[in-house]
């Protein structure tokens, strides 16, 4: 057991930018995904609804961990080395895209069917209706669950340890394995995850404050 210095807690502010960037990338990979998904579980044609069903139920229904799991080996059994970065940003990202793709398939379709028919009568046809008339009265129903999942996100990234990633959790384990002060260090790495998550919930209160006064006029 040793004393902690100021480098083993500069160690784990580097480790955090790690946590951001694989957060970023996963958040991102995961709204294009679940766009994707989103718009085929009210698609028209019945072969898409059932493929984004399955893919929701399949990465809702499994664990993340095992998901990283079969991920970063799978890809090494198929002869793609990807390493630990992009095995965690993909494993994410797939499991991201699932609950955005049912977050923003419910916030869709809590758009008032009126304001749709409306755009049908209009003579648009299924991307202009969804780009111009549907999905920007779903913005403001979708911010609050996404940028709560988004915080969740930020946690999640935590697994990715497992795969050997470094990011914040494997940097205080490896802290730890050093100075043998785990309530010190572990007490540490979740006060930078708080850090880390509470601005962005301070973030969503306000959007969506700005987002209600602007629906209102």
């Amino acid at each position: 057991m040793r004393a902690l210095s100021l480098s083993d807690f500069t160690f784990l502010l580097l480790a955090a930018r790690w946590t951001v960037l694989l957060s970023l990338m996963a958040f991102a990979g995961g709204a294009v995904i679940g766009l994707a998904i989103a718009l085929m579980r009210i698609s028209e044609h019945r072969a898409l609804r059932w493929f984004a069903l399955g893919f929701i139920r399949v990465f809702q229904g499994t664990p993340l961990l095992i998901q990283l799991f079969l991920v970063f080996f799978g890809a090494d059994l198929l002869g793609f080395n990807l390493g630990a970065w992009l095995s965690a940003a993909l494993g994410l990202s797939l499991n991201a895209g699932a609950f955005l793709g049912e977050i923003w398939r419910g916030s869709i379709q809590a758009v008032p069917g009126g304001q749709i028919e409306a755009a049908r009568s209009l003579g648009l046809r299924y991307l202009p209706r969804m780009g111009l008339v549907v999905l920007p009265q779903a913005l403001r129903l979708a911010v609050p669950p996404t940028v709560g999942f988004g915080v969740n996100l930020v946690k999640s990234t935590s697994l990715a340890a497992i795969i050997g990633f470094v990011e914040l959790t494997r940097a205080g384990q490896q802290l730890n394995n050093a100075t043998f002060r785990p309530f010190l260090i572990f007490g540490t790495v979740g006060l930078i995850y708080f850090v880390l998550c509470w601005p962005l919930t301070l973030a969503a209160t306000r959007l969506e404050r700005q987002l209600a006064l602007a629906y209102r006029r």
